[in-house]
């Protein structure tokens, strides 16, 4: 406003941001509290293969970055963007619901259906929102009175978005893993149900703001315009008549019977850009597998720290706290220093530079992936079979199978995890129980199955007990355990039961076993958090304490021999625990963020610093689909499971970057910059909006 004199009058900051700023750290806390869990969910709680997995997660996200052009319809042409946010925010909000439902066994609803309905009114919501909330923050201050007061509201959201995004994916991460409900190790009701309140408080905290807001009427949409002018030149250069034929210098002027050729100059401008991004999805599609082949990694890795236990979701905090650290040191050292040899001069040059550290980083990961690999134990499989046999005693067994001898120590365990099958083998035993003061020798046949691990508990009656063995890590690398009992003193039940920190946290019970026949019996296996264990077999506390790891399979042996006054007990490792610390991970999260610095923080700058003044919102709309194209990419490619190994896979992924990349560098070579002078103020205030949008 200006005053009698025409100076311009000082406007007060507008009260009603401040209810914008807390509505998107409630909204930001929401999302990424889901985004972060999302992949264990999908793979541990609904199910789902690892590959099944990856591809729901980046179908999420594709939708999630797909759906921000339909808000952006929604709000400029039809609701305005006060109604967009607040209709879609309630879609959000439901969609929470039902996901935070499904995961109540109570409720009886179908916990896959109900969950992908919610995910998918999530990603609607959020993603509607995505382009309307930052630039509703800007329409509420007067222009340019207050351009500064403009600039410091995007740093406070922007801050918000990560402040919000962190706190979030920290405490979510712990809510799942450390809280227990309905029976289970770990409770994704509690982790979704938090997200699900601060989604509905955001909505409350935007609605209480209605009076003080400054409403804008929609005003027509750019990007259904250039979609319109592009299609209907299309059609005039196809259908004209041969012979009123009228030369044009560009296929677009066929429409300027119909547009006004300001839009199609601009049109044009706008174009010579979005050439430019055809190549690059690809760099999404390896940037947001953070969150899902990244988390796979950790979740088959050692993650203890110490005495604290980290979370394999938990490392998708490294990229925002390095890209925090990174912004200044970039801007302030690493630019100005290439600079000065011409290096790093320009935005496309960053672009590309950064799109080569993306493969760099995905080397990296396929070289840890490799040395991964080498740390998995065998499984059962099509062709091939295991087998085990247990001494249950605390005394020296000889035996010999199909001619071979050897002595199985007390409490061990022989093992052949490797033997070709076509569906059944049989072998042939002998055990020599002398020195376990019996003077019986066992004799008879044991067989291995195809696709099973087999264990059998050799004893001196010739009775053989088997179970099938549970070798494979459990989903989310917790350790898991079955309890094996030995009681040749009486029959009757055995109670076990594990202490932890002097808190009682399962019971074994074991029905009485036939003291002649068969004296040993079973468990079912059960999943424990890892750590020191005090074992108490019916309530006399062993002396021995046993120790869990992070992914590792056990059995645990309880003799309750008839010589003996006290039970004993012994560890035996099924499978191995994860050996590979977590750590290894920390080069890949540190190059692919330093490529995030340099190819995405860029990329927003030069899209908006190129786009002609009437173009910024299609080419802030276009930005976005190159992330969801990316995310489709790695659905596909997951759907389509090309690759057995997870390290071929990543070596596809580096040289689809590097062809994509190479591409991009020739590209760039034709590219004439537009004169970022003649951009005014008002348009670079809009982009920085747009740019802070993208970054949520």
């Amino acid at each position: 406003m200006e005053d009698q004199t025409g100076q311009l009058t000082k406007v007060k900051y507008p009260k009603s941001i401040f209810f914008i700023i807390a509505n998107e750290f409630c909204e930001r806390f929401s999302f990424f509290g889901i985004r972060t869990i999302l992949w264990l969910f999908v793979s541990t709680k609904l199910g789902y293969s690892e590959n099944v997995s990856l591809s729901i997660y980046h179908s999420f996200s594709m939708l999630v970055y797909f759906f921000p052009l339909m808000g952006a319809i929604l709000a400029d042409s039809l609701l305005g963007r006060f109604k967009t946010i607040f209709y879609l925010s309630i879609i959000y909000s439901v969609g929470q619901m039902i996901l935070s439902a499904s995961t109540v066994p109570d409720l009886g609803l179908p916990i896959r259906e109900s969950s992908l309905i919610g995910l998918f009114l999530i990603a609607l919501g959020a993603g509607g929102i995505k382009p309307c909330v930052a630039a509703f923050g800007a329409d509420q201050f007067v222009l340019p009175q207050q351009s500064e007061s403009l600039k410091t509201y995007f740093s406070m959201f922007y801050c918000t978005v990560n402040i919000g995004g962190v706190i979030s994916a920290v405490l979510t991460t712990e809510i799942r893993s450390r809280v227990k409900c309905y029976g289970e190790e770990d409770c994704y009701f509690i982790a979704f149900l938090i997200p699900t309140v601060l989604m509905g408080l955001s909505i409350i905290i935007f609605g209480l703001g209605r009076p003080l807001y400054k409403v804008k009427k929609p005003e027509g949409n750019v990007v259904l315009n250039v979609i319109k002018c592009i299609f209907y030149s299309i059609s005039k250069k196809i259908n004209y008549n041969q012979e009123n034929r009228v030369e044009r210098e560009h296929w677009l002027d066929h429409a300027d019977d119909k547009y006004d050729k300001a839009l199609i100059s601009d049109i044009k401008a706008a174009l010579k850009v979005l050439v430019l991004f055809v190549p690059l999805p690809m760099f999404w599609a390896l940037y947001d597998q953070q969150g899902s082949t990244w988390t796979e990694m950790a979740n088959y890795m050692d993650c203890q720290i110490g005495s604290f236990r980290l979370g394999a979701d938990q490392m998708q905090i490294m990229d925002p706290i390095l890209l925090v650290c990174f912004i200044p040191i970039f801007q302030t050292f690493i630019y100005p220093m290439f600079a000065r040899v011409r290096l790093l001069d320009t935005p496309l040059k960053k672009m590309t530079t950064g799109g080569f550290l993306a493969a760099i980083a995905f080397l990296i990961s396929a070289v840890v992936q490799f040395q991964l690999d080498t740390t998995y134990p065998a499984v059962p499989s099509t062709g091939f079979g295991q087998l085990r046999i247990v001494n249950p005693q605390n005394c020296m067994v000889p035996m010999t199978i199909n001619g071979e001898a050897f002595n199985l120590e007390p409490y061990g365990v022989w093992n052949n995890i490797v033997i070709e099958i076509d569906e059944k083998k049989t072998f042939n035993y002998t055990a020599n129980f002398e020195s376990c003061g019996n003077p019986r020798t066992s004799s008879g046949k044991i067989d291995a199955i195809e696709g099973q691990a087999l264990s059998y508990v050799i004893e001196p009656n010739n009775y053989l007990y088997k179970y099938n063995d549970n070798v494979k890590k459990t989903k989310n690398s917790n350790p898991a355990m079955r309890v094996l009992v030995y009681n040749s003193k009486n029959d009757s039940p055995t109670n076990v039961t594990m202490y932890k920190n002097g808190r009682s946290v399962h019971d074994f019970k074991i029905n009485g076993t036939m003291i002649e026949t068969a004296p040993a019996q079973a468990s079912q296996i059960n999943e424990f958090e890892a750590g020191t264990y005090q074992v108490y077999v019916n309530g006399q506390m062993l002396t021995n304490e046993i120790i869990m790891k992070i992914g590792g399979v056990y059995t645990l042996i309880v003799d309750i021999a008839h010589d003996s006054k006290d039970p004993s007990a012994k560890l035996l490792t099924i499978r191995p625990p994860n050996s590979m610390h977590v750590l290894w991970l920390i080069p890949q999260y540190i190059i692919l963020a330093m490529a995030e610095v340099l190819f995405a923080v860029t990329g927003l700058e030069f899209a908006f610093t190129q786009a002609p003044g009437t173009m910024k919102s299609l080419l802030q709309a276009s930005w976005v689909l190159t992330t969801a194209i990316g995310n489709l990419l790695v659905s596909v490619i997951s759907a389509f499971k090309l690759f057995n190994s997870k390290v071929y896979e990543a070596y596809f992924y580096v040289v689809l970057m590097v062809i994509a990349m190479s591409v991009f560098t020739l590209m760039t070579r034709f590219y004439e910059y537009a004169d970022s002078e003649k951009i005014e103020e008002t348009e670079e205030i809009q982009s920085s909006s747009e740019a802070n949008d993208k970054k949520k």
